[in-house]
């Protein structure tokens, strides 16, 4: 099959630098190697002086695409989106109130925390998703904000690489992460303090959506780790990840570094175990 420039109808990697490629840019699609390589790396010019002409696309109008893209959704998504709506909400209900003066009072007044954390949260997820590609993009396959049919919830993010899959919830808290042994002289009861708060009931929360994803993976009997990555918490001194429920308590640099680790998927089973869970659980957006 020839090299030619598609225009990709899902958003992709640059097998050449790891660039993502949103959808509906334009790249190189080499069907044999079954790689997308961005037109920074491989301009058109340099194979194909009237390339820029061409559009690849089908009769009816359908633009070309490789026949294992991957949807792999857009980080934050989700967040900002509940962000806007919360926010349109505020607004509407000063409005009906304050009528003339709704400009003023919205002017003068700050959304409330509780609509702020939404997009905050959706900022953490998208500098983690960034942080991600840079890093492991060139070796795995990254999903972010995916729905799970039948509930309300989503997943921030899963990584499929060569150490398994991976199943990353990013939070946004402010404060000290700690480790607390909670259970007294005679029994061990470990538990996640985030600026001085409880905070254990976050790794009770991914236990779901580690089912969705074991079902979705099918018959590829993989492992799963799960990890709470906190972008922009504080940590001692000296600090190390910790399991608790066997969820990862962790930061983006020691994620990085877990992802990354060697492990039993080749890269055909990792493009393989991607797709058959970007189908089961498809991107919120």
């Amino acid at each position: 099959m020839a090299v030619k420039v598609i225009r990709l109808r899902y958003a992709g990697t640059c097998s050449g630098c790891g660039a993502a490629l949103p959808a509906g840019s334009r790249a190189w699609w080499d069907g044999d190697a079954r790689a997308t390589t961005c037109l920074g790396c491989h301009p058109l010019a340099d194979t194909e002086p009237n390339a820029s002409k061409r559009t690849d696309v089908g009769p009816e109008g359908a633009a070309d695409e490789p026949p294992d893209s991957i949807a792999i959704g857009e980080a934050g998504w989700s967040a900002r989106h509940e962000h806007e709506k919360r926010r349109q909400r505020r607004e509407q209900r000063i409005e009906r109130r304050w009528g003339p003066l709704a400009g003023v009072i919205k002017f003068l007044s700050d959304d409330p925390q509780s609509i702020r954390a939404w997009a905050k949260g959706s900022e953490g997820e998208r500098r983690l998703a960034e942080r991600l590609q840079r890093e492991v993009g060139d070796r795995a396959v990254l999903l972010h904000d995916r729905k799970v049919p039948g509930t309300r919830g989503n997943i921030d993010h899963i990584v499929v690489a060569a150490s398994g899959v991976w199943v990353i919830d990013a939070k946004t808290y402010d404060g000290r992460v700690e480790r607390r042994d909670v259970g007294g002289l005679f029994k061990t009861e470990i538990r996640l303090y985030v600026r001085g708060r409880d905070r254990t009931k976050l790794a009770e929360k991914l236990g779901w959506q580690i089912d969705a994803v074991a079902v979705a993976r099918g018959e590829l009997k993989t492992p799963i780790s799960a990890a709470l990555c906190f972008v922009e918490a504080d940590w001692k001194l000296f600090a190390k990840p910790f399991q608790l429920d066997g969820v990862w308590i962790t930061w983006p640099a020691k994620l990085v570094e877990m992802i990354a680790a060697p492990g039993p998927l080749s890269a055909d089973q990792v493009r393989e175990l991607a797709r058959s869970i970007a189908s089961a659980l498809p991107p919120a957006k």
